[in-house]
């Protein structure tokens, strides 16, 4: 499960490069930026060492403004999204936020020890939603296969999933949060959220 989350964060620490513009096809952008981002983690003793304050920073810098994070709360609930007051579905949107940005903000000091190759990107003109494929690689363990599924929305490109080794985030999560609804309802699912977040923001 950690090794799980060590990818989730390379993916994570990519998606700032997948952002910065349109005009620039995606698997460029990334293949470039990525390596900036690798290069301050490897520089940075802070980071490595696990300093919240820089972390957080780079997480707000270069993260969090280029994940649709309402789209994937959205596919995540599912059938129960619409059942979700509109209060209810900015806590839910709010709470699996944060519970991303912990996950990748505890493996970040990981990602400087990982090789990052970018697949061909198949793009054809006009087209709104890709898919970025990469291997990530280690010396000493098996490749894994991370695809970024994005959106074009106006200028900008999104990511709304990721999946590793063929598995969905979105779809990893689906079956918990469906499970708690039908247990406890969206407000207990929102609790839950909260809950596993609170240890881990300590």
């Amino acid at each position: 499960m950690k090794r799980t989350w060590i990818y989730l964060s390379l993916a994570l620490s990519l998606v700032y490069s997948l952002q910065v513009g349109a005009e620039t096809a995606p698997d460029v952008l990334a293949r470039n930026t990525s390596n900036e981002v690798v290069r301050i983690v490897k520089q940075d003793p802070d980071i490595k060492n696990g300093q919240g304050r820089k972390i957080d920073a780079l997480v707000e810098a270069k993260i969090l403004p280029h994940f649709d994070f309402e789209q994937m709360t959205r596919m995540a609930v599912a059938r129960n999204w619409n059942k979700a007051t509109p209060e209810q579905q900015a806590r839910l949107v709010q709470e699996f936020r944060t519970l991303l940005v912990h996950t990748y903000a505890a493996s970040i000091a990981s990602v400087a020890e990982y090789r990052i190759d970018f697949k061909p990107l198949k793009m054809a003109a006009g087209d709104s939603d890709v898919v970025v494929n990469t291997q990530v690689s280690k010396q000493g363990a098996a490749p894994v296969t991370i695809d970024y599924r994005m959106e074009k929305q106006g200028s900008t490109w999104k990511v709304y999933d990721v999946m590793v080794d063929n598995v969905s985030l979105v779809t990893v999560y689906r079956g918990s949060f469906n499970s708690e609804v039908r247990r406890s309802g969206i407000d207990g699912l929102i609790q839950a959220l909260a809950r596993r977040n609170k240890p881990l923001g300590s």
